[in-house]
């Protein structure tokens, strides 16, 4: 079944065929929210509040476009919950249990790769995180990213660059160590 099909299900009565989307975007949706968030708990709310909006707007969603629609949401709840964990004073930590769940590095120099980066895109602004984010982990286009941000392209493109000069330079300093 297509998300069209479900969504259109959903739509006319059938309120459990709900969880057939919820099932199909809960990891991707996750993982973007744990990167984003960088707190399990944290992520996990805004995924849940994601997937509660969204069954709660379906009638304004293009059938044909859910992944995309929801995804949006996901981006703003983020958006929501990091500025509520800055106004906590959190930090980006790191999630051992998304981590247990993603496949095992190959390497030890592996897995102390992945760490390095995961603490280097911490230490991103939430906006540049964001960007680098969508463009290079979600493989965004940018007039997508646009859509789903409410941000100008040129603002987006000027944004994934700081993200990778800042991501580059720190990097950098560790490897020196």
């Amino acid at each position: 079944m297509t998300d069209a099909d479900v969504v259109r299900r959903v739509r006319a009565g059938d309120t459990a065929a709900f969880a057939v989307l919820v099932a199909r975007y809960r990891d991707r949706l996750g993982r973007y929210a744990v990167h984003m968030l960088g707190d399990r708990e944290d992520a996990e709310e805004a995924l849940q509040d994601t997937f509660v909006r969204a069954y709660r707007s379906l009638a304004r969603c293009e059938e044909e476009r859910f992944g995309r629609w929801v995804f949006g949401i996901l981006v703003n709840r983020c958006r929501t919950a990091g500025r509520r964990a800055s106004r906590r004073h959190r930090m980006f930590v790191r999630d051992d249990v998304s981590l247990a769940r993603t496949p095992a590095a190959e390497t030890a120099d592996r897995a102390d790769w992945d760490e390095t980066v995961r603490w280097a895109l911490g230490r991103l602004a939430p906006v540049l995180r964001e960007a680098f984010l969508l463009k290079h982990v979600e493989d965004m286009e940018y007039e997508e990213m646009a859509r789903y941000t409410g941000v100008g392209v040129s603002a987006l493109k000027m944004r994934v660059k700081r993200a990778c000069d800042r991501l580059r330079v720190l990097l950098t300093e560790v490897e020196r160590v």
